[in-house]
């Protein structure tokens, strides 16, 4: 498999800005971000889809939405609200081969397709 941009961002390949890191997960700043607040959270093991999971994976993926809370409660859009999105392959808009989950705030968000 190769490296994903993610992969790469965590070895330090290819600079981003990052706003939490830990052993297992890394969160960064979205380059093209859809709202003021949008960070990608992912784990540091490439995961290319969520197909790809199992319950050995359901800490890991847990640690995944437990960082996204604690990054909203640090940044301030808990209380008035954000979501969070995981995308799955082509046809979900997945357009990066490792799993992640968007945090988007900062605005009133519509749903759109």
């Amino acid at each position: 498999m190769e490296d994903s941009i993610f992969t790469k961002i965590i070895k330090r390949e290819i600079k981003s800005e990052i706003i939490f890191e830990n052993e297992k997960i890394m969160a960064i700043k979205d380059i093209n971000p859809q709202a003021p607040i949008h960070f990608l959270i992912f784990p540091k093991e490439q995961i290319e889809t969520i197909n790809e999971l199992t319950s050995d994976n359901s800490e890991l993926i847990s640690q995944i939405i437990l960082t996204a809370t604690e990054l909203a409660r640090k940044y301030n859009v808990a209380e008035k609200g954000y979501r969070l999105v995981m995308n799955c392959n082509d046809d979900g808009g997945q357009t990066v081969p490792h799993i992640h989950c968007h945090l988007i705030a900062g605005k009133r968000l519509k749903w759109e397709f």
